[in-house]
């Protein structure tokens, strides 16, 4: 049986969604999952612009590369975890094991409808929130990652 598809669907919430790390590219990190806050999901066509000869009205715009940002991860500080291991290490030796990272977007019902893949992704940045005896609030961890490829996979 075909699922009946409704033109007035709700667009999918943006709170309910999963990042797992790949070992070997295949294998989920089980460990390393949950998230406060995932951003950077962003790619953009660069461009390069043509002036015309004769012509001044207008310019052309030729597609050159596509870029993307940094994908910035945020979680409560995990202590033993395999994720923290391989940014220590990048960190202090600058020995880079690159994974992909799967970032999921779950309905109501934790079924993934829209996932990205970050092939190649390695960390370039690692902060911890402030040390604040004044604030009763939980240490977060702030992961920043370079990546060679972004894949958008909507079901």
């Amino acid at each position: 049986m075909i699922p009946e598809v409704s033109l007035t669907q709700t667009p999918p919430v943006g709170f309910h969604f999963l990042a797992t790390f790949l070992i070997g590219g295949l294998l989920p990190n089980p460990l390393d999952i949950r998230f406060q806050k995932i951003s950077g999901i962003t790619s953009t066509i660069e461009t390069s612009e043509i002036k015309e000869g004769g012509e001044n009205l207008f310019n052309h715009h030729l597609p050159n590369r596509v870029t993307y940002d940094n994908l910035i991860l945020e979680r409560g500080m995990v202590i033993g975890s395999l994720l923290n291991l391989e940014f220590n290490a990048a960190m202090s030796f600058m020995t880079f094991s690159p994974s992909n990272v799967l970032v999921m977007l779950l309905n109501d019902s934790s079924i993934p409808v829209a996932n990205w893949l970050f092939q190649q992704a390695y960390p370039v940045k690692w902060s911890v929130s402030d040390l604040d005896a004044s604030n009763n609030a939980i240490m977060i961890d702030t992961m920043e990652l370079k990546y060679s490829r972004l894949q958008h996979l909507r079901i």
